[in-house]
């Protein structure tokens, strides 16, 4: 008997559960493992439990044979998220058997086996598993839990200009507790402090940087000063600037002090990219600064670009926002497949904003000709192969594209809204792309989650360049 890599092994309806899965793992060659003990019940303040078994990884120390909780939709979400498949025992053939694999679909978990507790045994499990290939499925879950272990992978160092707004000290907590990346905190030392133990909240690691009293802001006036001396900018309106929480935080990112920066709990927009655009700058080669939004749902991870910077972009900005969203896209673990999207599929319509799509897609190709890169392609013939299967039969990227250009951002803006609040996709961003140096916004709305994992990204954008 071949020994078969991991499995989740589970009873439905009222089995018995009368059999030993620890003598069935021992059988398999398997560690056996208890589901329950490796996620037990939390309170409230805790994680999602899947979000928990994630980040515990049973499977680190090698295959195992999970014994599961009874509960079957939490027992196929949690074998979905390991990427494992997941066995049903049941008490009779018929409707509990349907009911339970229909749960399992619902969670794109793969069915190993269905047993009468009768027919379980190690070689009936061995040989249904045979040939069985998984892997974990994407879920908003999956995706911040990818996010934190992936910024862990490097260590950067990133400010956070807003040290006065709970919300960024309490993201700043669970940050620095699960060593996502190391900290800057702009603001007051003795308030910031203060206000955090109040919280109840240890950001003893990070460091608390009083901006109106560093030393460092004359150095910073200077270097400000000349950067902007052909906009007329003096030595004394630049110390006034550096007294700019966003300002400050920007040079220090400039400077190298910082790997990046996260602002916007508190402040537009336009308050935290605009020091970007005058001290940062963008990369060599890039005219245009735009973002991406990563959208991620059950069994899929897409990219949307541009949904937050560029209201009405050109052709030319547009094929450069695609190209540079690939490469985003790229670093996040996303196979780009770019779609330019129009209300036209190739030439099923005509008009001035399809043959914008029409230039937008050359200059994207021209720009990334290792990339695959089409359009224009309506939204459905971008994702659904049935659809791609009749618009588009002769597309590289229909039905199947994972990175979508929007061609504006009122049509960005609300693509990504739509399927945030009716789609019940996790939209993480805006991602902004194009800087020599990784800033990122946060909406005034920002939840503490929305802050860790913007800090995660930017986290991993500034270990790309180090």
């Amino acid at each position: 008997m071949n020994s078969p890599r991991s499995a989740l092994l589970t009873t439905v309806g009222r089995t018995s559960a009368d059999f030993d899965a620890s003598a069935i793992a021992a059988d398999l060659g398997l560690r056996h493992l208890d589901l329950v003990s490796i996620v037990p019940a939390t309170g409230d303040d805790e994680p999602a439990p899947i979000r928990r078994l994630i980040v515990e990884d049973p499977l680190a120390a090698g295959p195992a044979l999970i014994e599961g909780t009874g509960n079957v939709s939490y027992d196929s979400e949690a074998a979905a998220a390991l990427g494992i498949p997941v066995i049903f025992i049941v008490d009779k053939r018929g409707l509990t058997e349907k009911l339970a694999v229909r749960e399992a679909g619902g969670y794109l978990a793969t069915v190993g086996g269905v047993f009468t507790e009768g027919e379980l045994t190690a070689d009936a499990i061995a040989e249904a598993l045979t040939g069985v290939d998984t892997k974990p499925v994407m879920s908003p879950d999956y995706l911040q839990t990818w996010l934190q272990k992936k910024a862990q992978e490097k260590t950067t160092r990133i400010v956070l200009p807003e040290g006065d707004d709970d919300r960024i000290l309490q993201a700043a907590h669970e940050v620095l507790a699960e060593g996502i990346c190391e900290l800057m905190i702009l603001g007051d030392k003795e308030t910031v402090t203060s206000r955090a133990s109040a919280l109840g909240l240890d950001i003893s690691r990070a460091e608390i940087i009083d901006h109106l009293t560093d030393p460092r802001a004359e150095e910073f006036a200077a270097q400000f000063a000349e950067l902007r001396k052909k906009k007329g900018v003096t030595l004394e309106q630049a110390r006034e600037t550096m007294k700019d929480v966003s300002y400050f935080g920007t040079m220090l990112v400039h400077t190298g002090q910082a790997d990046g920066m996260v602002s916007g709990a508190a402040h537009t927009t336009a308050h935290t990219i605009r020091p970007s655009f005058q001290i940062i700058k963008t990369k060599p080669g890039t005219s245009v600064v735009s973002s991406i939004f990563l959208m991620a749902m059950r069994g899929r991870l897409w990219a949307f670009g541009d949904c937050a910077v560029n209201p009405n972009p050109t052709a030319e900005q547009i094929g450069e926002i695609a190209a540079v969203s690939a490469q985003t896209a790229a670093a996040f673990d996303i196979d780009p497949k770019v779609a330019i999207l129009s209300y036209s599929t190739g030439t099923s319509g005509a008009g001035p904003d399809v043959d914008r799509a029409v230039a937008a897609t050359a200059k994207a190709k021209e720009l990334a000709p290792d990339t695959l890169i089409d359009g224009p392609l309506q939204f459905d013939a971008a994702v659904d192969p049935g659809v791609a299967a009749k618009k588009a039969p002769e597309s590289p990227v229909a039905g199947k594209a994972t990175v979508m250009i929007f061609p504006d951002l009122e049509a960005g803006n609300i693509g990504y809204k739509t399927a945030q609040r009716t789609g019940g996709a996790l939209a993480i961003g805006p991602i902004l792309q194009g800087l020599n140096k990784p800033v990122n916004d946060l909406s005034r709305g920002a939840t503490v989650p929305d802050i860790i994992n913007t800090i995660a990204i930017t986290a991993i954008q500034a270990g790309e360049t180090k």
